[in-house]
């Protein structure tokens, strides 16, 4: 299927593209090859030669195939699409990508955080959302992730959490995984992190696809108007199909089934036409307002709650092709938050202003050089035109024998944009006048308020699956001082979120408390504790995932439908007709994969079995009747299947004659719920789709005393 979208910026990545049908073999100088299986050599059995240059050329390439990874968000997946402004924000921004009805190129990365490139997509982890828009004014970068907030409030301790996160260096262990001493004994010092834990230790952290998270700017930046007006503002994306994740233990088993799960899940979605959508929406604060609020807009372990300042929608981003090449599109693409376009610019938030540097340090670093901008996936649509020459990687050529500015010999030329009355950047003029320093305003300093108030807007499996997350992290943890440490910092968030935690791990949180106050004046907070200021919102149900838009759709969803020789095709198509109305896929898995049978006569190519597949790949599951049945019956796969996907909160549903296998599997009389739908019992099609709208039976985990 061609999913190519035609602009400006497809058409300069194609200008670069190399297809090599129907041509002949050449180096890398152009020089036809006529045998690329043999070495040169003094005789058949004789030493190669020094002179092959052939070889080197070839080997030479080989050997530098490799650039360095990224030190975080290593493992990522990406996709070009458009960006439409669908509301006029003009009273806030010039940005002429921002004016009502532009539509804007963009490439759009999303990855983990923590593991190696060669890491599974299903790890417990914060996901990279990072787009470049490719505007008429250059290049804008939004670079964020699926979760608000952040660790740390200042980018001295970037390298710090980075380093506590990744693997132990004495033995390097565990791989893209948060649950062991170094990160937590990090965590546990840092007050400041309190609140990122709940997120990390939420169903935020194990998404279903990257299609069903949200994206966030995390800081607060500013938008500029014509008039130099300055109205501060945070970024939120909101996917159209809603915001979901998958069990914890199920997690686990993806991983093992299908490492690249989330990456397959993207790409193939797009390949199908199936193009992910994401609302961009803004909240918007003005300048005046900027000390309003019990809580500092400038730290980026705080959110704004949308019961303050509503998120207002302002475009849609659609993704609509996949890269032509992994490695030249989504493993050089190069972000950068320090790259603006008039219209919008920094807020003084610390960790912002930190990693302005550190991104394009990284970049420079890790694509060979100053002139990673002018990497296919990185030029600018406007062009450049600078005195900046040479450096590794150079591919632009400078005419003239001019190199700097001023000039008279190249005509002044390039000439500051202001000097013809063009419009260039400027720097929003804000008034500084303050002394150096090395601290935090004591805005800065309450650290538990907000982590309270995302624990608190959870509905109970939530919660619940928040408290297994500690619980397990802490488990993993030698160190019992750490785990103590930890708890006492979940006392003063909620203390029945610790006491659960500390159950499970045999300790009292509450016991830690005075020793907690010690360690933290100790490691330079000599602010904690303080007393916190009164919120102005206790319960957000913006925060939980249960309450998200999209929440009703099934668009995508895929359907596992258990086969044998001998199914009922009219079974079959019953529910496949209305599941794909609906916009989801009905996925046919058998005993093997090639032909299948129908009672009815006919055959079906079959390209999955029970062999290679399993529930924790798909949103649901369907048996259908026919004598396929008693085949069924005799397959232990077909039972662990049903069996698992109801451990996990699935929506099942029997064709009439599929019922009795029922029997077989860990689903008692007691145990059937509206999630397990019965054709014997109504409706199977409409009520089978309105169970898959609600995405899980969480409640099944509590009462059905069902372990996930």
């Amino acid at each position: 299927m061609n999913n190519k979208t035609p602009n400006k910026k497809t058409e300069m990545i194609d200008k670069n593209l190399i297809d090599n049908n129907s041509k002949g073999m050449t180096t890398n100088d152009g020089v036809y090859i006529h045998d690329n299986n043999n070495t040169l050599k003094a005789g058949e059995r004789g030493p190669s030669l020094l002179e092959d240059f052939i070889y080197q050329d070839k080997l030479a390439h080989f050997d530098r195939e490799r650039i360095p990874e990224r030190v975080v968000h290593a493992r990522g997946s990406g996709a070009h699409g458009v960006f439409e402004v669908t509301a006029d924000i003009s009273a806030y921004s010039k940005a002429h990508f921002l004016k009502m009805g532009t539509k804007t190129p963009v490439f759009t990365r999303f990855s983990t955080v923590a593991g190696f490139k060669g890491s599974t997509d299903l790890a417990r982890d914060v996901r990279g959302f990072s787009v470049k828009f490719y505007t008429e004014e250059g290049n804008y970068d939004l670079v964020g992730n699926n979760i608000p907030v952040f660790f740390i409030q200042d980018a001295m301790n970037f390298p710090d959490v980075v380093h506590a996160v990744k693997p132990e260096p004495n033995n390097e262990m565990p791989q893209a995984a948060s649950a062991h001493d170094t990160f937590w004994d990090f965590i546990s010092l840092m007050p400041e992190a309190a609140h990122m834990s709940l997120w990390i230790m939420s169903d935020r952290a194990i998404p279903r696809s990257f299609r069903m998270m949200e994206g966030f700017g995390v800081h607060t930046f500013r938008l500029i108007n014509k008039e130099g007006k300055s109205t501060f503002v945070k970024f939120h994306w909101k996917p159209r199909l809603g915001v979901h994740q998958v069990a914890w233990q199920e997690a686990q088993k993806i991983s093992g089934y299908d490492a690249d799960f989330h990456r397959r899940d993207l790409w193939e979605a797009i390949d199908k036409g199936n193009f992910p959508q994401w609302d961009l929406g803004v909240q918007l604060i003005p300048e005046e307002d900027e000390q309003k609020y019990s809580f500092d807009i400038l730290d980026p372990t705080k959110l704004i709650p949308e019961e303050l300042v509503p998120v207002q929608i302002i475009g849609t981003m659609t993704l609509n092709r996949n890269p032509e090449n992994f490695f030249a599109e989504t493993e050089q693409v190069a972000f950068d938050p320090g790259r603006l376009v008039p219209g919008i610019d920094f807020s003084n938030d610390p960790l912002l202003q930190g990693r302005m540097f550190s991104y394009a340090d990284t970049q420079n670093y890790r694509l060979g050089g100053p002139n990673f901008h002018e990497l296919p996936i990185n030029r600018p649509l406007a062009g450049k035109s600078n005195n900046q020459k040479d450096g590794f990687g150079r591919q632009d050529i400078l005419k003239g024998k001019v190199s700097y500015f001023p000039n008279s010999l190249g005509g002044g030329c390039p000439y500051h944009a202001l000097l013809n009355g063009e419009k260039g950047f400027e720097s929003h003029n804000e008034k500084i006048d303050a002394k150096k320093i090395r601290g935090r305003s004591i805005s800065f300093a309450d650290h538990f308020t907000q982590a309270r108030l995302f624990f608190q807007s959870q509905t109970a499996p939530e919660q619940k699956h928040i408290i297994n997350a500690f619980s397990f992290e802490l488990s993993k943890v030698n160190e019992v001082a750490v785990r103590q440490r930890e708890l006492a910092i979940l006392y003063q968030i909620d203390p029945a979120l610790a006491n659960a935690v500390g159950k499970n791990l045999g300790l009292d949180p509450s016991k830690s408390l005075d020793e907690l106050t010690l360690q933290f004046a100790r490691h330079n907070h000599p602010d904690y504790p303080i007393k916190a200021p009164q919120p102005e919102v206790t319960f957000s149900a913006a925060l939980s995932m249960a309450t998200k838009p999209g929440q009703g759709t099934i668009r995508t969803r895929k359907v596992a439908f258990l086969v044998a020789n001998g199914v009922s095709k009219s079974s079959v198509d019953n529910l496949k007709i209305a599941l794909e109305k609906e916009g989801a896929e009905a996925v046919l898995i058998s005993t093997t994969v090639g032909l299948l049978t129908y009672q009815e006569g006919g055959q079906e190519d079959i390209q999955h079995s029970y062999l290679t597949e399993a529930s924790v790949c798909y949103d649901a599951i369907y048996t259908p009747g026919g004598d396929s049945v008693h085949l069924l019956a005799q397959e232990p796969d077909y039972v662990q299947f049903i069996n698992e996907g109801f451990r996990h909160c699935k929506a099942i549903a029997f064709a009439k004659q599929a019922e009795n296998l029922i029997k077989l599997t860990m689903i008692t009389n007691k145990r059937i719920d509206k999630g397990i739908v019965l054709e014997s019992q109504g409706d199977l099609v409409d009520s089978f789709i309105n169970v898959l709208k609600g995405h899980r039976l969480w409640e099944r985990e509590e009462e059905r005393k069902v372990a996930v």
